[in-house]
């Protein structure tokens, strides 16, 4: 069965920044597409990011662009999620997920739904 775990997150004041950690066991990550979702209380869940598995080409949410930065390590089996200058409404669990359908059909236009899903870590943004 496929497994995801995520880590690193955590409290941290505004401005600050995480980085959170997927490591995939029983399967080579390498081979899936990854996304990073999050969830607030009270709130619908969120796709943050998308990478994809052959060229690394990803995509952002516009409440993340250009502070959030997903990228992969296939030697580690594993997906970053690298957070900067966060601020209180991303507040939320954030969770990784894969998938083995492809780039387009999984993270463009959402047809295929990730199959496999980690735990969450909760990320807490506060002075």
């Amino acid at each position: 069965q496929v497994q995801l775990v995520e880590s690193g997150g955590g409290l941290v004041q505004p401005g600050g920044s995480l980085r959170l950690s997927c490591v995939a066991s029983r399967f080579t990550l390498g081979d899936y597409v990854v996304g990073w979702f999050r969830q607030a209380p009270g709130k619908e869940r969120e796709r943050v990011s998308c990478i994809n598995n052959s060229d690394g080409y990803t995509n952002y949410a516009d409440s993340v662009k250009d502070r959030f930065f997903v990228s992969r390590d296939n030697a580690k089996n594993t997906v970053y999620l690298q957070m900067n200058n966060l601020k209180p409404e991303d507040t939320a669990v954030y969770y990784c997920a894969a998938d083995a359908g492809d780039y387009f059909n999984v993270c463009v236009i959402g047809s295929i739904p990730f199959g496999s899903w980690g735990q969450g870590t909760q990320v807490t943004v506060s002075s």
